[in-house]
């Protein structure tokens, strides 16, 4: 794929906190009736690409569907193209939903506002998106709650040109950042500081516009010497003799990447839904884990990508190195985001209590759902 391609390709990754939207299609009808919502039964093999086979268990699992019973239709929205989702991807192309009885639909709507309110009309059900874009939105009102997280942690890294080795090497240097008050500018911020550089004082921190490709141009034209990136970007600077100077995530900063979405009037009206969607996510992130090539298949049709390298980097970051097996939501990371939004101008009306549920997680580890996937894998709650 040519450069400027695959660049214009993985800017997708960042739509989430604005851009065009690209509507969904109206809610198809739901089935009539939902079902024996916690029917139980030993989990039946799921095929999906190359053979992989979802994990089979001794016990009963209390959320599969019943046998014969009609599966409910649902729409699930993702609000970028990006690695970070390859649990939705491959959870759909597996066929893992319909074990749980739902025929799950992807659509995709572009930002994290119009996702927002295509969930908020009830035209998905769910949406799929980065936390870090939806929470000011949540916080000043928006109709809806974080009810898993299946990866969290910050998968950026701090990629610097090829003469720059560490992080205080960059005094006097520049580092880019898309737009002042973005998430981008945040981490750089915090790594200058955290290496004893003071911002546009001992760094130059230098908006670009864009999103991550148009920073990485920036690093690989000589307009700035580093940048924050995720995967599969960074196989890319790599490539082009570019280092990797810094992994963001050990910064420590609390943080929910990819999260599950649903309104309150779901949650409240029909529980049972979103639980046995919770609990398919929860599966697909287990199988995702299990089956790296199905994994690597999702991402290749969806990113349109076939660079081996750009392709790990991605699997190794959303689907190993972030994953949160216990799908807790962690209040702290949703509430360092409310308050980073204040500060930034966003209209507060809600704290992190009011836009997140963890008792969907929390009921597949009461069942013991979360023990049955992984065995002595499960880390303490």
């Amino acid at each position: 794929m040519h450069r400027l391609s695959l660049l214009l390709l993985l800017g997708l990754a960042t739509a989430c906190a604005g851009g065009a939207a690209r509507p969904a299609p109206s809610s198809a009808p739901a089935s009539a009736g939902e079902g024996p919502a916690a029917a139980r039964g030993s989990p039946s093999t799921s095929v999906g690409q190359g053979g992989a086979s979802a994990p089979t268990a001794s016990t009963p699992s209390p959320y599969l569907a019943a046998p014969g019973q009609q599966p409910r239709n649902v729409k699930a929205a993702t609000c970028a193209v990006t690695g970070g989702f390859v649990h939705l991807y491959t959870a759909v192309d597996a066929g893992l939903f319909q074990r749980y009885g739902l025929n799950v639909e992807h659509v995709m709507v572009a930002g994290s506002g119009p996702s927002l309110a295509a969930l908020s009309a009830g035209e998905v059900q769910f949406l799929y998106c980065a936390a870090e874009a939806t929470i000011p939105g949540l916080a000043s009102g928006s109709d809806a709650r974080l009810v898993a997280a299946p990866l969290v942690g910050l998968p950026y890294v701090l990629v610097a040109r090829p003469d720059i080795h560490s992080v205080p090497e960059l005094r006097g240097r520049v580092m880019a950042m898309s737009r002042p008050g973005q998430l981008n500018d945040r981490l750089v911020r915090m790594v200058a500081v955290k290496f004893g550089l003071r911002p546009n004082e001992d760094v130059e921190i230098r908006p670009t516009g864009g999103g991550q490709p148009e920073q990485l141009q920036a690093v690989l034209n000589g307009m700035a010497d580093a940048t924050a990136i995720t995967a599969p970007l960074d196989a890319y600077a790599r490539k082009q003799g570019m280092n990797i100077i810094y992994d963001i995530n050990t910064i420590g900063l609390p943080f929910v990447y990819s999260a599950v979405h649903a309104t309150n009037g779901l949650i409240r009206d029909n529980p049972q839904l979103v639980q046995r969607f919770v609990a398919a996510m929860a599966e697909a992130v287990h199988f995702t884990e299990k089956n790296p090539e199905a994994a690597r298949a999702s991402l290749r049709k969806v990113l349109d990508l076939d660079d081996a390298d750009a392709l790990d980097s991605a699997y190794q970051a959303y689907a190993i190195k972030h994953v949160n097996r216990r799908m807790t939501v962690p209040l702290d990371a949703v509430q360092g985001g409310i308050d980073y939004a204040r500060e930034q101008g966003t209209q507060v009306v809600k704290d992190a209590a009011d836009i997140t549920t963890n008792q969907f997680a929390d009921d597949l580890d009461r069942t013991g759902f979360l023990q049955q996937l992984w065995g002595s894998e499960l880390p303490p709650p």
